[in-house]
């Protein structure tokens, strides 16, 4: 951490990289989820699985493998594991969103969980 002048706190960027590439991956794995989903469906045959979305789907999910690999190469598995649960999140709203999927009260409150518990995860990184 570094301090300002008038002796605050503030993050450099430095130490705000290793969160900002696990956030594009996990927004990536998400898509790429989501394209698996769209792509895939009504496909009964196996050359209906060859289109765009899923070659989409596929390119998103590698470039997202590829992004946290290098997350890990970086950081503690002990911080990065927990951003799977943002990956988690982020397919159900993008299933709310985009696939029109219902999805009950108690799963809101889940998912407020799981940010939450995500905040506190990378709260500690910093103390």
């Amino acid at each position: 951490m570094r301090h300002n002048v008038d002796g605050g706190s503030r993050i450099s960027m430095e130490a705000l990289m290793p969160i900002a590439v696990l956030i594009a991956s996990c927004v990536l794995a998400a898509c790429g989820q989501l394209m698996f989903r769209i792509g895939s469906n009504g496909a009964r045959e196996l050359t209906d699985f060859m289109n765009f979305t899923l070659l989409a789907g596929i390119a998103a999910y590698g470039v997202s493998t590829l992004l946290w690999i290098w997350s890990l190469s970086r950081t503690p598995l002990v911080f990065v594991y927990p951003f799977t649960m943002l990956t988690f999140a982020l397919v159900y709203a993008g299933s709310i969103v985009f696939l029109k999927e219902r999805f009950p009260w108690t799963g809101y409150i889940g998912l407020a969980l799981i940010f939450g518990g995500l905040i506190f995860v990378v709260m500690s990184r910093y103390e």
